[in-house]
């Protein structure tokens, strides 16, 4: 009987805004021969991006789409969507990507994409919860721990299927910029592990 499982490696989009630093735990997790997965494009949204800068140093083809220059976010998903469409992607990272996606996009793209939130979810998600307000939030709580979350997407946001969580102890004289340091430097080791989990899930290999 011939084998159903996909060939090769599981090929990633990456999505970005800004300085691209979970991107670069991708690359580098990516750049070992046992990953079971490898990035197609990255796609910023911000032609400044420092991500964009990362992408070209690792040989990886960017692409920018300024959400700025459409009229409307279906316009802007439509030009993603058409980006995406000149690679065979298997999965979307979001890493970073500051835009919420719409549910007709999203439908496009069932459980194949990814985001990274800076807290333990359920809590601390949702609208407008991003960045330091989730680390003010977790410190005026009086949580004793927070973490990142990588997740899947769904047009609810931060409401997707929890995929790993990792957790990071809240110090008593924490800020929202010192627990937000520890709390990245866990999502850059968890994100690839996501990816891993969900590309031997669906059965891709490493070479």
């Amino acid at each position: 009987m011939a084998s159903t499982l996909p060939s090769g490696k599981m090929k990633l989009a990456v999505l970005i805004s800004g300085s691209g630093s979970n991107l670069q735990a991708i690359i580098d997790a990516c750049a070992e021969d046992s990953f079971p997965a490898q990035i197609e494009v990255v796609i910023s949204n911000v032609a400044g991006a420092y991500g964009l800068t990362r992408a070209k140093q690792a040989g990886i083809p960017a692409v920018i789409i300024e959400h700025k220059q459409f009229p409307d976010r279906p316009a802007f998903e439509d030009a993603l969507q058409s980006a995406l469409d000149a690679y065979d992607i298997d999965l979307i990272c979001l890493a970073g990507f500051m835009r919420i996606l719409t549910s007709g996009f999203i439908a496009r793209w069932p459980n194949k994409i990814i985001n990274t939130h800076p807290a333990l979810l359920p809590k601390f998600g949702g609208e407008g919860m991003y960045g330091k307000h989730v680390h003010s939030a977790v410190l005026e709580a009086n949580e004793k721990e927070s973490g990142p979350t990588i997740h899947y997407v769904i047009p609810a946001v931060d409401k997707g299927e929890i995929i790993t969580q990792s957790r990071v102890a809240v110090e008593g004289d924490d800020t929202a910029e010192t627990l937000a340091k520890r709390v990245l430097e866990q999502e850059h080791v968890l994100y690839p592990k996501a990816i891993k989990l969900i590309a031997e899930k669906m059965g891709f290999k490493s070479k």
